[in-house]
């Protein structure tokens, strides 16, 4: 990213960089936020594929699907890049056309993924399968070399929970608490909810034993306004592909 901002005048690549700073920050726990910062970068560098990119996956935690895919499909044509591919597919998931998800899934540009992307891919197909009411093909779909690995990596947790959760919804409870078990041995860093999953098919409820009063109310400081100083003095990036896209 460092490398593209390079191609910028200094004074609005660093303009530029500050913004896409707080979209990183702010993408999980403000992602309303996170996707304003998100458009002033694109305004300033709307030719650079790492603004593209930071502002589709912006307008993606905010489920602006149609203007998500549309900055994805900006930065591929950039960069000649697949590996946003599933995330592309997921967009047309969120614009309630499971069927060209699927179609994604099929595509060549799949077999050009690494292993985490391929993976992903796999969730993605899964999650329309269902969208579709299609189940058992979700489960299917799922089920792969990856899934059936002891090996633990990133994507690890993520692929045992969808499968236990759509064993779950097809009523396998006793195999869906197993890999609910098998999501949580490998979720090292809490990116699913498998505990909680657990804990509500045993009949656990958690109660909070933080009262009102018990809350701290300290500021840890404001989260300063996205940062448009080059605004009024660089242009010099066009706004193509800033409309939202309905055609994949």
């Amino acid at each position: 990213m460092r490398q593209e901002l390079m191609s910028l005048p200094k004074t609005l690549a660093e303009d530029v960089s500050r913004n896409l700073v707080m979209v990183a920050r702010l993408i999980d726990e403000d992602p309303e936020q996170a996707y304003a910062y998100a458009r002033i970068a694109l305004r300033l560098a709307s030719r650079v594929a790492a603004v593209r990119e930071a502002a589709g996956f912006a307008a993606y935690a905010t489920q602006k699907y149609s203007e998500a895919l549309a900055e994805f499909r900006a930065a591929k044509r950039m960069t000649g890049s697949v590996e946003l591919w599933p995330v592309m597919a997921d967009c047309e998931r969120g614009l309630g056309r499971p069927e060209r998800a699927m179609a994604m899934a099929g595509e060549p540009e799949v077999q050009k993924l690494d292993k985490a992307g391929q993976v992903e891919m796999r969730l993605v197909a899964a999650g329309a399968r269902r969208d579709m009411g299609q189940l058992d093909a979700a489960i299917v779909t799922l089920q792969s070399s990856e899934l059936a690995s002891n090996a633990v990596h990133p994507w690890t947790a993520r692929l045992r929970y969808a499968y236990a959760d759509a064993l779950l919804a097809a009523g396998r409870e006793d195999e869906a608490r197993e890999w609910f078990g098998k999501a949580l041995e490998a979720d090292k860093d809490g990116s699913t909810d498998a505990s909680d999953r657990l804990a509500e098919m045993d009949g656990v409820e958690f109660v909070d034993a933080l009262d009102e009063d018990g809350d701290d109310d300290g500021d840890d400081g404001a989260t300063p306004e996205p940062v448009a100083d080059a605004a009024d003095d660089h242009r010099a990036d066009g706004d193509e592909d800033k409309g939202r896209t309905s055609e994949a």
